[in-house]
């Protein structure tokens, strides 16, 4: 199995990747800087590569298609948060979050496509944010709620290609170390609001990933992993 990872360098991406090459893959790394990129893969072994893939910027797609060739599959964990109230936000941030989540996977759709291996999949990060909005974070319930719509639609055209979304919910993937000492107390919280009584994990991403690139009858589906968090 041979696995592009757009915002694989760290976290839940750098997890996946580890996992994948533990079950004998290859992975190709990709995101905006390249020495974030060299250090992951340093770390991951000789079955990890990397590319720049900057996804607001379509050159940088074609040209990253074209250089790794065929693969099995492609993920894109991608971000660009523009949080706050809306009377504070810029449309520059609003766009750059747009093509992180939905304008850049539809591109990669577009030239990548031509290159998955018959039983492929493409799959996109989703959130629950886009079930469970709240004030300050208008742009992420949107741009999360479409990558679920997007990938219902790609099936469809792109099929037998399957696409698929994985939708987090709070996890401890280091993406919340900047909250320093709230930090355990803002878990403690979620963890007992949500059903499944605790905050997730990166591995128990991964293997909703892993799922949705192995089982080849699910298509055109978002896989909530998120311990019941969107009902909490």
């Amino acid at each position: 199995m041979r696995v592009l990872v757009v915002g694989g360098a760290s976290g839940i991406g750098k997890a996946l990747a580890a996992e994948i090459i533990d079950r004998g893959g290859e992975v190709v790394l990709s995101g905006r800087r390249q020495e974030v990129l060299e250090q992951a893969v340093g770390t991951l072994g000789d079955r990890a590569s990397w590319v720049i893939v900057d996804l607001a910027d379509e050159a940088s797609i074609a040209s990253a298609a074209a250089e790794v060739g065929s693969v099995d599959h492609v993920v894109s964990l991608a971000a660009d948060h523009a949080n706050g109230a809306v009377g504070d936000l810029h449309a520059v941030d609003i766009r750059k979050a747009f093509d992180a989540k939905v304008i850049g996977p539809i591109l990669l759709a577009k030239h990548f496509a031509p290159s998955i291996a018959v039983g492929g999949s493409l799959l996109f990060f989703s959130g629950v944010a886009a079930w469970k909005p709240a004030p300050g974070l208008a742009v992420m319930a949107t741009t999360n709620g479409a990558v679920a719509f997007l990938v219902e639609a790609l099936a469809l055209e792109l099929a037998p290609i399957r696409v698929n979304a994985v939708s987090p919910g709070i996890v401890d993937s280091g993406a919340w170390d900047f909250m320093g000492a709230g930090k355990e107390s803002f878990f403690a919280e979620t963890a007992r609001a949500n059903p499944a009584g605790r905050v997730g994990t990166p591995a128990d991403v991964a293997a909703a990933v892993l799922y949705a690139l192995s089982d080849t009858f699910v298509t055109g589906t978002t896989l909530h992993v998120d311990g019941g968090g969107r009902f909490a």
